[in-house]
């Protein structure tokens, strides 16, 4: 029978120093994970990461903290290699990584174009790649896209275009992978409480997003609150193996302003 909880697991989480990424290091060393490896891009996240291995061993897990420009060549690749060394066989891989530009298409630069592609489209392929080489038998690979896949808006043409294509390797991993037990899933929440939204956003953008979705009213803020977040990730890497290939759209899919 094979052993689906997270007690005792490995797991890796790509930008997991903060904000939704640091919640679910916190999240999933509560609920029992054994060693969880974050990675965070620059010395500039040094301290957040720092913050949340505390929480993690507070918590009664191991936590190793791992520093890597995920854009820099072959640093993905890398980042496996320094994780299996450091904690071991790996069983959950989680990919929080991504950058957010909110642009007219006839505004947006070449440099801007080949940004937002290599961090969500490359670093999310390498990133799939890589679990499949490492990540245990029957183990857990979870990428986060956006709700804005189920939208139909302008300005996040970048931002979008560059996380749809996430939702095609993920089906194609979870075909590939299949056949050694490996459950490939990426989950779009809606615009989240946190600064990755508010850096894009003008206030009356902001206004309108919080009170866009039908859940709105009954959320803190209006926005998607990533305390909301960490439960559906929880459920995937653990009690929701038998899910593969899904792409799951949380308080999101409206059209946006």
């Amino acid at each position: 029978m094979v052993d689906h909880s997270l007690a005792g697991k490995t797991v890796l989480i790509a930008g997991g120093a903060k904000n939704l990424g640091g919640l679910i290091a916190r999240d999933l060393a509560t609920h029992g994970a054994g060693t969880i490896v974050i990675h965070y891009r620059s010395t500039h996240n040094a301290e957040d990461a720092q913050a949340t291995l505390r929480a993690i061993e507070a918590a009664g897990a191991r936590g190793i903290a791992l520093q890597a420009d995920l854009t820099a060549k072959g640093a993905v690749a890398k980042l496996f290699a320094d994780a299996t060394a450091a904690a071991g066989p790996l069983d959950i891989a989680i990919n929080t990584v991504g950058k957010v530009l909110k642009k007219p298409i006839t505004e947006t630069t070449d440099d801007e174009y080949d940004e937002m592609f290599a961090v969500n489209t490359k670093v999310a392929y390498q990133f799939i790649r890589e679990a499949g080489q490492h990540l245990r038998d029957n183990g857990k690979l979870l990428t986060l896209v956006t709700s804005l896949l189920g939208a139909y808006t302008p300005f996040y043409s970048t931002y979008a275009g560059s996380k749809a294509a996430v939702e095609h390797f993920t089906r194609a991993a979870s075909k590939e992978f299949g056949a050694r037990g490996i459950s490939v899933n990426a989950i779009g929440p809606g615009p989240m409480d946190t600064p990755f939204f508010y850096g894009q956003e003008a206030p009356e953008a902001v206004a309108y997003h919080k009170t866009a979705a039908a859940l709105s009213p009954f959320s803190k803020t209006g926005l998607t609150d990533i305390t909301d977040i960490a439960p559906y990730v929880r459920f995937i890497v653990s009690e929701g193996w038998w899910m593969t290939g899904q792409t799951i759209l949380v308080n999101g899919g409206y059209t946006t302003k």
